[in-house]
């Protein structure tokens, strides 16, 4: 077997998160959005703040199924009814939103209906759920290029500009997982599998690092160049998207049942760890580790906390669960909302887009759910989640 992860990295300065503390926190997450669903009402909330404040707007982002996502674990969290009714809202939200094909052409599908309709479809068992997750599943197989492989990312089909796949996009190929097992028809699986080896293959470099983005020849089928849209350049590395490829592998071998990829698996987290500062939070796009002055992204770094703790289900001796917990607990000291009775969030010092000018060190949604769901998968170590 090869040598652990955890063997290979400089340790962390950082005690693991206590069973008690991660009780404790997720208690005030849970606290904060009873609070926010009250404020919001039949709106969702915008995919980051401002000075903290999340601003109300219409079901119509690619973020809004991490708010619904954040009251389904809250209800199994607390017991309280409300939130679970707050799902259902949301549900019927994303049924409408799906029946007009409401911004819907684009990748995100996953995000937006596996922490909707697969949640409470996992929550409830009601069959009645089964339409809306085939639907959305549709959406992205027919995004699918059989020629080259790949759901392209945005855009118009087939435009020359768009002829591309994302790194984020292994986070949304959970939901045809889903739709296989539901449907019995091996067309999803074989798109995610297919999906799933273009961007293996092709968004990583050498290094261990990755391309935000990977365009296609058009023509031919055959790759062509990688691209950043979010990261400081094209050779830099995008801290969240560094994340997500540490998310998103491990999630496919829970979707499998093979682990695939384990040493590149390794590699991307090696490179990851390799630039974390002294407080554990990572600058916005890793080439700028040295800089103090950079903005740091603390959803990169709970978004690779859950990829640790997926890939512990894997290899439980390998120490990554101790690490996540450590990476936990230098998220709580460092970015918890908890103790900001102004803030909506939950977790601060976030960014959205740095050269949009987005959400630079505020709170956003993916951050907040991503780090309630690394608590809750520590305080709840067999529970299953929404993704599959």
């Amino acid at each position: 077997m090869k040598e652990s992860l955890s063997n290979r990295l400089t340790p962390l300065p950082f005690p693991a998160l206590t069973p008690d503390a991660c009780r404790d926190e997720l208690t005030a997450c849970a606290r904060r959005i009873a609070r926010n669903m009250g404020l919001y009402g039949e709106k969702f909330p915008s995919a980051c703040t401002i000075h903290n404040r999340y601003v109300l707007k219409e079901n119509n982002d690619w973020t809004n199924g991490f708010w619904t996502g954040m009251q389904a674990m809250a209800w199994e969290f607390s017991g309280d009814r409300a939130y679970l009714d707050g799902v259902e809202r949301n549900v019927a939200s994303f049924k409408a939103r799906l029946a007009a094909h409401h911004v819907l052409d684009h990748h995100d599908i996953g995000f937006l209906y596996s922490l909707s309709a697969v949640a409470y479809w996992k929550l409830t068992e009601r069959e009645a759920l089964t339409p809306l997750i085939l639907a959305a599943a549709d959406l992205l197989v027919n995004r699918f290029h059989h020629s080259a492989g790949f759901i392209q990312a945005w855009g118009t089909l087939n435009d020359p500009q768009e002829y591309r796949l994302i790194i984020d996009s292994l986070i949304n190929l959970p939901l045809l997982h889903v739709a296989a097992k539901i449907s019995g028809e091996s067309r999803y699986r074989e798109v995610a599998e297919r999906h799933y080896a273009a961007v293996i293959n092709n968004i990583f470099r050498e290094d261990g690092s990755t391309f935000h983005t990977f365009y296609f020849d058009q023509t031919s089928g055959a790759p062509s160049h990688g691209k950043t849209f979010q990261g400081y350049s094209d050779n830099s590395c995008w801290a969240r998207g560094q994340a997500w490829a540490i998310l998103g592998i491990p999630l496919h071998w829970s979707a499998t049942g093979e682990t695939d990829h384990y040493e590149r698996w390794q590699q991307a987290c090696e490179y990851f760890f390799r630039y974390l500062p002294e407080d554990g939070v990572p600058a916005w796009d890793l080439l700028l580790a040295a800089d103090p002055d950079a903005p740091k992204d603390s959803s990169a770094l709970a978004i690779a906390v859950c990829g640790l703790l997926e890939a512990h289900k894997h290899f439980p001796d390998a120490g990554y669960q101790k690490l996540a917990r450590q990476c936990l607990l230098a998220l709580m000291r460092g970015a918890s909302a908890r103790d900001d009775d102004v803030c909506e969030g939950l977790l601060k010092h976030g960014v959205y887009a740095y050269a949009l000018g987005k959400g630079i060190d505020e709170c956003n949604l993916w951050g907040d759910y991503f780090y309630m769901e690394a608590l809750y998968r520590v305080y709840q170590p067999q529970w299953s989640g929404y993704w599959l």
